[in-house]
């Protein structure tokens, strides 16, 4: 019985290791610009993290002191976590594998539609309410004034590869037509019917296009690329926590076998 539980004391202290990567994985996505602004993902994965810190504790202070009530505890409880973390993985999947830039004439950057991405993300950025307090946060970074100091040609401009979200929020759509000047201020348009997009475009450093739906899917783009990220994390995470468990519900097993056959040889059973 010793030797079990300190095998299973040791595979929580794993599991305790597991939780860092999941925790990690949060708080990168909380200091992300974009995240930190719409604040939908980081604060579940984080929680999450912490859950099976908690649970594994559990699970450690059980196995190497022999409480079992803790240990049952963690069996049940880290279960209902993983499956709370393989739905959360295919969750993620699920609204990031629809998406993807389209390639402008003479333009190395990407232009982006909001048609383009999941429903349930659109839901996230297509109401004014939360659309508002998303652009006042994206407006008050350096990720589109920070343009003006590294691009002054226009053709240093045009082969740039700049990420998503400032594609579609600090330039106007390329089909509008509009004369570079530098990379946050245009003039004369060609043809303002060629996007909605179009007539949003403003050269006040604050307005920009934030309220393009061409910046709303620079920025579910941006989401899609981190979560992504995130998500492949969380995968492994998930196959380890769960080689982890199989392996602990064995050792509690054979605890209590030899719990049984220990009582069993003395006569009481």
């Amino acid at each position: 019985m010793a030797l079990s539980s300190n095998i299973i004391g040791a595979i929580n202290f794993v599991a305790m290791l597991l939780s860092v990567p999941i925790i990690g994985a949060g708080i990168w996505l909380a200091n992300e610009p974009d995240n930190s602004c719409v604040k939908i993902l980081q604060w579940p994965v984080i929680i999450l993290g912490i859950l099976v810190l908690v649970v594994a504790l559990a699970g450690f202070v059980g196995g190497f002191w022999r409480i079992p009530w803790l240990l049952l505890f963690y069996l049940v409880a880290m279960l209902i976590l993983i499956v709370l973390l393989a739905c959360l993985v295919i969750f993620v999947y699920m609204v990031t594998m629809k998406g993807s830039g389209h390639l402008a004439p003479s333009r190395a950057y990407l232009e982006y539609r909001l048609d383009d991405y999941s429903g349930w993300l659109r839901r996230r950025v297509q109401s004014s309410y939360k659309w508002d307090r998303i652009r006042n946060c994206l407006s008050s970074t350096s990720m589109c004034a920070g343009l003006n100091q590294s691009y002054r040609a226009p053709q240093d401009f045009f082969d740039a590869h700049i990420s998503p979200l400032q594609s579609g929020c600090c330039k106007p759509p390329t089909q509008c037509g509009y004369t570079f000047v530098n990379p946050t201020y245009w003039i004369s348009p060609i043809n303002m019917m060629a996007d909605t997009d179009c007539a949003m475009w403003s050269n006040e450093q604050t307005q920009l296009c934030y309220s393009c739906d061409s910046c709303k899917a620079g920025l579910l783009a941006n989401l899609e690329k981190e979560w992504r990220r995130v998500d492949i994390i969380l995968l492994i995470t998930l196959v380890a926590l769960i080689c982890v468990y199989m392996v602990g519900c064995c050792a509690f097993r054979n605890a209590k076998t030899e719990d049984l056959f220990r009582k069993y040889k003395q006569g009481y059973v």
